[in-house]
């Protein structure tokens, strides 16, 4: 279980790389719906902030899954939530009609990984923990968090702007 455990974090290292490499440009691109534009803004270092810390989330996971064989309630939420992510990645693209940051591998990494880890857990009969809703929301509080965590700097610049 090890390598499910693990390949959590090497698949979201891949995808958040895509994510670093292209957040940055695609949040200030011109052409966004203008709501958009007002909130999506991001520099390289507001982004790699953001990803760096939902990262120590997905290594905290990974070692919960390896050092369980799979078992931990947060390592398996953890799994589920990256997996389901996948459906926000392809409806922004949808919705915008364009590339979205993380498309790319969305199908190449995150479906294709979700879906062999969920059934090597299943082939290892791994029993798969009930749903906890507490959990669950607090590991969907993680990337809005570190992505307001990443922008206090700017916040605090304008504010002192003012």
């Amino acid at each position: 279980m090890k390598k499910v455990a693990w390949g959590l974090l090497a698949a979201w290292m891949i995808h958040d790389l895509e994510e670093l490499a292209t957040m940055p440009s695609f949040s200030q691109s011109p052409d966004l719906p203008r709501p958009l534009t007002k909130v999506l803004p991001m520099s390289r270092t507001e982004a790699a902030t953001a990803i760096g810390l939902t990262g120590v989330a997905m290594a905290a996971a990974s070692a919960a899954g390896a050092a369980t064989g799979g078992r931990s309630k947060f390592f398996q939420a953890s799994l589920l939530g990256f997996g389901l992510h996948a459906g926000t990645h392809l409806a922004q693209s949808v919705a915008l009609r364009r590339y979205t940051p993380g498309l790319v591998t969305t199908p190449l990494v995150v479906i294709p990984f979700s879906v062999w880890a969920w059934r090597r857990l299943q082939a290892s009969d791994v029993p798969i923990a009930p749903s906890d809703r507490r959990l669950n929301l607090a590991l969907a509080a993680v990337v809005p968090i570190a992505h307001a965590i990443a922008r206090l700097p700017r916040l605090k610049r304008l504010r002192m702007a003012k």
